[in-house]
């Protein structure tokens, strides 16, 4: 893991020393909370419904124990002792006092930790796959190129002010657990055909209101050219995109209204004008950065404790078979830990939940851990002769529901509990949808099923990539529920299909229980996904379920 330098520990420094300056001008009064605002936001601190929001940075998603003990420190102290995981694989804290936010981020600069750029109109928080540097599938460990990326663009003069906020993510992997093709600009490390290792270049990807998947910008981009061709990018969308509408102020909408030849003929331009300004190749930058992420010290001696307990234990069994992936080194297993409890809600972890997490990253787990953009948190390292003691902890702490990718491991955005850009609740909805099919005991039977909720059109829930997609809108003063079929976020990357009109609260649960006994009625086998079965059979049979006559278009709507 990145360790702060004599630079990054002077500059966070140097933030909070200013924000507690500010805040202590709102509260006598010095400064409006309109003139506050644009200084809380560049320190990640919203105003939601109820209190004020920080929103703490986790560089594409890596901590290690002294980080998670401290995120949990803050969570008793100055919260309501728990925290939040975000799809940015950030973490949110929904209660902190104004007068107490300075003193939250000096103990986050204690270990390397800050808030900076998780709001505004700049580059955010930089995202990759979670199951970096340990999956099997990796071409290249992709953090050293994140952080590089975080490194340049952290308080970057040019981009600090953009037309609208902007979001990166990174994979090594040709299996995409990034959401690369949803994001501003989405990076995929490939290799040529010189067997040379470079970056294919997507962007223009987006959710919300109007989404969209990204375009390939470049094929191949080689890797001493990142920084200049990123920087040609911004400095082309920083130029050309709207400032008249911020609903259109995406560089997904300058691809959109301009496009993709056109945004590459200036971009191009742009790289060759700004190239000369790089002396040093990023390849080598990365280089450098990639001692900090190299791999532990495996320990590859196996027992028999591993096959025992899978003998033994039908529980501890479910739980290899759904919550581990394959490791790099055969004698390991990657451990997703999944934050969705049946009936909890997704997402978040208390206090004591963290120091489990980091006591067992200390002791199994080569003191790592990551958050995944699906809300759950991962130990990327678990030699499997350690699975059965790993398993009992984590069972102990409430983290052990084995229900990693199936219909209750379910992302959904905070909603109208606490956002108020919410026009619908989210998190309820999660809830009862994952009680309910626990009661029905089909989760297992129906296999691979992720299902998103937002509860806007900002679409934080990712609704547009869910297999089940769920967007919560107001409708007359009344809550209504929309559901999208298809959508994908992996390399097979889709958007997904309106089915009609909207469902009320007390209709969607109904709603999604047809959608699946249509899926279990129709598959061609027990080993057809949901996903593989909406392909071949595609809307109609869905359709036909959900909205029997007199109950679809006009007839619906006029109810």
């Amino acid at each position: 893991m990145y360790v702060y330098q004599e630079f990054d520990e002077a500059f966070v420094r140097e933030r909070v020393r200013q924000f507690r300056g500010q805040v202590e001008k709102r509260v006598d009064g010095a400064l409006s909370e309109d003139e506050f605002r644009p200084l809380r936001l560049m320190n990640g601190l919203y105003l939601q419904l109820h209190a004020y929001m920080l929103r703490i940075a986790i560089p594409y998603g890596s901590l290690d124990s002294a980080k998670m003990r401290q995120l949990a420190f803050l969570a008793d102290k100055w919260d309501k002792g728990y925290g939040h995981f975000t799809t940015r694989q950030n973490i949110q804290f929904n209660w902190p006092q104004l007068t107490d936010v300075p003193d939250m981020l000096e103990a986050l600069a204690d270990v390397g930790m800050h808030s900076i750029q998780t709001s505004g109109n700049c580059v955010r928080n930089v995202t990759a796959d979670h199951f970096a540097g340990a999956a099997a599938d990796e071409l290249e460990d992709p953090r050293a190129t994140a952080e590089l990326i975080r490194q340049w663009s952290t308080d970057h003069p040019e981009f600090q002010f953009l037309p609208r906020k902007f979001k990166i993510a990174i994979t090594g992997s040709p299996n995409d657990r990034a959401v690369t093709r949803a994001h501003d600009i989405g990076i995929r490390m490939i290799e040529n055909d010189a067997g040379e290792t470079g970056f294919e270049i997507i962007v223009g990807g987006g959710l919300g209101r109007s989404p969209f998947e990204g375009k390939v910008l470049r094929d191949f981009l080689p890797k001493d050219h990142l920084l200049p061709y990123l920087e040609a990018v911004l400095q082309v969308y920083n130029l050309a995109g709207r400032r008249d509408n911020k609903f259109k102020a995406r560089i997904k909408i300058l691809l959109h209204e301009g496009g993709l030849e056109d945004f590459r003929e200036r971009t191009e331009k742009a790289f060759e004008e700004i190239r000369a300004r790089f002396e040093r190749p990023a390849g080598e930058m990365i280089d450098a950065i990639a001692k900090w992420f190299e791999p532990p010290v495996f320990n590859n001696v196996q027992t028999h404790a591993f096959d025992k307990a899978l003998d033994a234990n039908p529980a501890f069994r479910s739980f290899v078979e759904t919550n581990t992936d394959e490791h790099r080194n055969p004698a390991y297993a990657i451990v997703t830990v999944s934050l969705k409890p049946i009936g909890g809600t997704p997402g978040d972890a208390t206090a004591q939940q963290m120091r489990v997490m980091a006591d067992i990253a200390e002791e199994f787990g080569h003191d790592e851990i990551r958050v995944s953009h699906e809300q759950n948190l991962i130990l990327p390292h678990i030699r499997k002769a350690d699975l059965p003691v790993v398993y009992e902890r984590l069972r102990e702490a409430g983290l052990a529901t084995a229900n990693a990718g199936l219909i209750s491991d379910i992302i959904a955005c905070p909603g109208m509990d606490y956002c108020t850009l919410a026009t619908a609740r989210s998190i309820p909805i999660a809830q009862q949808i994952a009680t309910r099919f626990d009661e029905l005991k089909l989760e297992h039977e129906i296999g691979p099923l992720k299902i998103k909720i937002s509860g806007c059109i900002n679409a934080c829930g990712h609704h547009h990539v869910g297999h089940i997609g769920i967007l919560g809108l107001d409708k007359a003063g009344a809550e209504s529920y929309q559901i999208t079929l298809g959508g994908d976020a992996t390399e097979t990357f889709a958007l997904g299909e309106r089915t009609g009109p909207g469902f009320g609260a007390d209709e969607i649960i109904p709603a999604i229980e047809t959608i699946v006994s249509t899926y279990l009625d129709l598959r061609d086998s027990e080993e057809e996904t949901f996903l593989e079965a909406f392909r071949r059979v595609g809307m109609t049979p869905f359709k036909e379920k959900l909205y029997p006559e007199g109950k679809s278009g006009e007839a619906r709507n006029a109810a």
